[in-house]
């Protein structure tokens, strides 16, 4: 029987689990080396419950949780081994944070122009990308039940403090949003807050409740799938639904931003008690995630991994393009595969689960989403539009980029037209921060 208490599986103690003998030695040498850069995690649950060992190491939850040999180039992978066989811990350490700071630990400039910024003062912990949405980074939250390899914020996880995001100051969040009433919607994000305790938890939530222009507050998670026992068997799992029952008695919609990446993470009833309690409580359950190589590269993962989702009542959301970051070249394809995954798995699914929209890059300008493959003027081309962005006339006005086959991220695009310019023209060499404008209808 599954235990119900959980039980991280680390770099530390990983040698310690029963699996580890049974690893081939080429995989066991890439955790240990690998794991140095990329931070590594995992649980019991995720090991027993939805790996599957002998499809090791091709299976999607083993690539998903477990560093691989191709995370790091080749030679930052033999610079490592060779240190890590001599007496050259300082030498090591140094070769490690080179390495990180060379994986783009912040794309998309969250660390220099989603910033907060009162009275000429950075609000640490809190990003203020669109218009109407602010990220609030609890410092509380930011670990993880386990880490997913491909993930976009890997950087604070590594103990490098001027790459982390963090505040224990809900107080400076509230006084940002009453100074800034076109935010409606509060994400909570990480790391995953649902680390924390309920109690804790409520520390964060309550204060919001208090200010009117709050009509929506998101927590994103990966807990669902890596540990969804905290909603139905964790010692203050009942109290935590409590809480949410009070968010929703307020007003107010609670989302749960589920991030599934594969049909399995449904496939025990654990999983599934959590969403029936979760929705009973009035939570809404959005699903979404990355569409990456080695793990649900193919429409069918996606077909049973929405109509699941939608059985149990949750809400299809985003599939995004793998970020430029991190691991990046081990997960990314080509834009033009990601849409055609999407497209052949969109083709499949019932009006329930189209509520999904993708293949979406969250890039510098915005939410840039694919819509596919076109000729215009007698020349192939992307058709794309922004679902967010910065600017928020650039939202929903198609525009073309040239096609090219082997492009995997946005700014290796290229505008088709001189009409398509301007959605190419804020990039990464843009000012350090401008405050977003309020706009009135």
């Amino acid at each position: 029987m599954m235990s119900p208490r959980y039980r991280a599986i680390t770099r530390a103690n990983i040698e310690q689990t029963a699996f580890w003998g049974r690893l081939d030695p080429e995989v066991r040498e890439a955790i240990r080396i690998v794991s140095l850069v990329l931070p590594f995690r995992t649980n019991e649950y995720v090991c027993d419950a939805l790996i599957d060992w002998s499809n090791v190491p091709n299976d999607p939850v083993f690539q998903l949780t477990f560093p691989q040999r191709g995370m790091l180039e080749d030679d930052h992978y033999e610079q490592l081994r060779s240190l890590m066989g001599e007496d050259a811990s300082d030498a090591l350490g140094q070769a490690v944070d080179r390495i990180r700071y060379e994986l783009n630990p912040h794309p998309a400039g969250q660390l220099t122009h989603n910033r907060a910024v009162v009275d000429g003062h950075v609000l640490d912990g809190i990003q203020h990308k669109y218009r109407e949405t602010a990220l609030f980074f609890p410092s509380h939250g930011q670990t993880c039940h386990a880490y997913c390899t491909f993930c976009f914020r890997w950087a604070q996880f590594v103990g490098i403090e001027d790459l982390k995001f963090a505040s224990k100051e809900v107080e400076d969040l509230c006084g940002y949003l009453r100074r800034h009433p076109q935010i409606t919607d509060v994400l909570l994000t990480g790391g995953d807050p649902m680390v924390m305790k309920a109690a804790i938890l409520e520390r964060y939530i309550t204060p919001l409740l208090k200010i009117e222009s709050v009509r929506s507050i998101r927590i994103g998670t990966k807990s669902v799938a890596y540990w969804p026992q905290r909603y139905v068997t964790d010692p203050d799992a009942d109290d935590l639904l409590e809480l949410f029952e009070r968010v929703v008695v307020s007003g107010r919609q609670l989302a749960l931003m589920g991030h599934y990446s594969h049909p399995v993470e449904f496939s025990t009833d654990v999983a599934q008690d959590a969403v029936r309690r979760l929705r009973s409580a009035g939570v809404n359950i959005r699903m979404q995630s990355p569409v990456i190589r080695h793990v649900n590269d193919n429409s069918s993962a996606w077909v049973d991994l929405w109509t699941k989702g939608v059985q149990l009542g949750c809400i299809p959301y985003y599939m995004f393009v793998e970020r430029d970051t991190g691991a990046k070249r081990y997960f990314e394809m080509p834009l033009v595969r990601c849409w055609n995954i999407f497209r052949n798995a969109y083709q499949r699914v019932s009006g329930l689960s189209r509520t999904v929209r993708g293949p979406s890059m969250s890039c510098f300008p915005g939410k840039c989403h694919i819509l596919g493959v076109t000729e215009v003027g007698g020349q192939r081309a992307f058709c794309l539009e922004f679902l967010q962005a910065r600017e928020p006339d650039l939202v929903r006005r198609p525009f073309f980029a040239r096609y090219d086959p082997k492009a995997s991220w946005f700014n290796q695009l290229e505008p088709l037209g001189p009409s398509d310019a301007p959605f190419f023209a804020t990039g990464d060499d843009a000012p350090a921060y401008t405050p977003l404008t309020v706009r009135s209808n």
